[in-house]
């Protein structure tokens, strides 16, 4: 595995990106933008043009250079398909795999947030073919996110959950979404109509009150809001 080294004088992108390293759990060395270095390396964009080579970094694409660089690290250049898993949830596990390895996971803080991150990691990754696995479960998150991935004209299938609720509580939806990343699904080629029933309205109250420490209950109109994805859940409580 070749290193990786954050190669850069701006403090603040520094901090950033060993940051994102560390929580990828990838090996790198600090260096200055005077030391000299053969292996990868992030930096600026205006650094990397003035030392030509290294991966150009701005603090809006972190994340997907650093994905970039740890692929990079591994010998990937390119991928035949790449895969991301996701199960469903109000924090959405994921997983992405390039030609059936694992190469990531995350547990994001809002179903808004899926999409736009699979758009910005398979940005990094070169790959022929992009597929989403999302889990059966959860089933209005589960069709919001299959809406959206049609929308962004991105291949779609639908996974049963009934074998992917194994590993520690801490990293389920995490593990979860690695299981359904190598599972075989059904493809779906239209929008899903998404029909909000009153337990699914009891159920975002519930959650609203966990989320809260108890302290607020949100109304069944922005119960409706949040089901329907105009509103994150965060947000709604702040309206309550």
């Amino acid at each position: 595995m070749r290193r990786v080294a954050v190669r850069t004088a701006n403090f603040r992108l520094s901090f950033h990106l060993m940051r994102e390293l560390k929580r990828r759990n990838c090996q790198f060395v600090m260096l200055s933008p005077e030391d000299s270095w053969d292996g990868i390396w992030l930096a600026t964009p205006e650094e990397t043009v003035q030392s030509k080579g290294g991966i150009p970094v701005i603090e809006d694409t972190v994340e997907a250079a650093v994905e970039r660089a740890i692929q990079l690290s591994r010998g990937f250049s390119s991928a035949n398909q790449l895969v991301f898993g996701i199960d469903p949830g109000p924090r959405p596990g994921l997983a992405w795999l390039a030609d059936g390895q694992l190469v990531g996971t995350a547990q994001l803080e809002n179903v808004s947030d899926v999409i736009s991150h699979i758009k910005g990691l398979s940005s990094s990754i070169q790959h022929i073919h992009l597929v989403v696995k999302i889990g059966d479960g959860a089933p209005l998150i589960r069709d919001r996110l299959v809406n959206e991935c049609i929308e962004s004209k991105l291949e779609v299938l639908v996974v049963s959950e009934a074998k992917t609720s194994k590993g520690s509580r801490s990293q389920a939806h995490i593990h979860a979404a690695t299981r359904i990343a190598v599972q075989g699904g059904k493809r779906i080629a239209s929008m899903r109509v998404i029909q909000v029933g009153e337990g699914a309205l009891k159920e975002i109250k519930r959650q609203s009150r966990i989320l809260s420490g108890g302290r607020v209950t949100i109304s069944s109109e922005l119960a409706m809001s949040v089901a329907l994805g105009n509103l994150e859940l965060a947000q709604a409580l702040k309206k309550a």
